[in-house]
C-alpha cells in the first residue's frame, strides 16, 4: 500500500466543540474546514478521545459560528460536558478533488526535496496566510515555504509521499 493508501485510513481533525448554544443542547463548533460550515457535511463525526461515531441531527451557520444538534444532547448542561471534544473523520470521507488541488491532511507528512534532490525535511503542518498557503517544513531547521504550484512547488507525489520544490536550501 502506498503513502496515499495509508493516508485514506488516517483520522483527520476537523474541529472541536467550543461551547453551548441556547438551552436545548445545541453545541458551538470551532471548525478547521473552509468554508467553516463544510464540517457539517462530513458524517459521522468521530467525537472525543474514544472516537464515538456521532451523526448530527441538525446543524447550521449562525453568523460566524457553526452550531450543531447532537443525538441525546437536549439540554445545555449536557452540551457543556462536551466542551473541547475533538471532531475527527476518516480521510476517506473526503470527496475527491481536481488534480491540482490537495487537502492539507494529504500534504502533512510528505518528504520535501529541492529540484536538485536536497532533502529539506517533512511538512509538519500547513498555515493559511491569506495570500497563499504555507508549508512548515521541519528538517535540519524549520522552513516556511509557500505552497504555490508551478512557482515553488514543482511536483507533488502523494503515492511516494514526496513533494519537490524550487527552493534555495540556504533560505
Amino acid at each position: 500500500m502506498g503513502a496515499l493508501g495509508q493516508r485514506k485510513h488516517q483520522l483527520v481533525p476537523l474541529g472541536y466543540i467550543c461551547g453551548a448554544h441556547g438551552v436545548r443542547g445545541w453545541v458551538k463548533i470551532h471548525s478547521f474546514t473552509q468554508p467553516i460550515e463544510a464540517i457539517l457535511a462530513y458524517q459521522p463525526w468521530l467525537l472525543g478521545a474514544d472516537r464515538k461515531p456521532v451523526t448530527i441531527r441538525d446543524g447550521s451557520l449562525q453568523g460566524k459560528t457553526v452550531i450543531a444538534q447532537l443525538p441525546d444532547v437536549d439540554e445545555r448542561d449536557l452540551a457543556m460536558t462536551l466542551l473541547r471534544q475533538e471532531i475527527a473523520v476518516y480521510r476517506e470521507q473526503f470527496p475527491d478533488l481536481p488534480g491540482s488541488e490537495y487537502y492539507w491532511a494529504d500534504l502533512e507528512g510528505l518528504e520535501v526535496r529541492t529540484i536538485d534532490g536536497v532533502e529539506l525535511g517533512r511538512i509538519t503542518r500547513m498555515l493559511a496566510t491569506g495570500a497563499n498557503d504555507v508549508m512548515i517544513v521541519d528538517g535540519d531547521r524549520e522552513r516556511l515555504i509557500p505552497f504555490v504550484p508551478g512557482q515553488y512547488v514543482t511536483r507533488v507525489d502523494l503515492e511516494a509521499g514526496q513533494l519537490e520544490v524550487d527552493w534555495d536550501p540556504e533560505f
